[in-house]
């Protein structure tokens, strides 16, 4: 059985927006990490370094909001599937989150890189 829709652009352009619209409206730690991006993006601007350089920062940060988008969808998931404690939910709950903290290291360690 195959629910998937035929590839439209412009539906599937909706479904991204609409799921947009739902993590800005239910996800603190994405609103957040949106919220430092400005700055981020403000500093990479202005911060003298090579255009390669400023590309690997740009990218290292819209991985981070990537990662915590993938980090939601897996905890919507979850919570769709079990609404009671179970262990492996919560494995993956935590991994999802790790997934996460590993991409912000990461792009932290690019900016140091970067600055040195």
């Amino acid at each position: 059985m195959n629910n998937k829709p035929k590839y439209h652009l412009f539906k599937n352009t909706k479904y991204a927006l609409s799921g947009l619209k739902h993590v800005l409206k239910t996800e603190s730690s994405f609103r957040l990490e949106l919220f430092c991006a400005i700055f981020i993006i403000a500093g990479i601007i202005i911060i003298d370094a090579s255009l390669t350089n400023k590309l690997i920062l740009l990218v290292s940060g819209i991985l981070v909001l990537i990662i915590e988008l993938v980090n939601s969808a897996i905890e919507n998931v979850v919570d769709l599937v079990t609404k009671e404690y179970a262990p492996l939910a919560k494995t993956a709950k935590d991994i999802g989150s790790t997934a996460v903290m590993f991409s912000i290291i990461l792009h932290v360690v690019c900016w140091v890189l970067v600055l040195i």
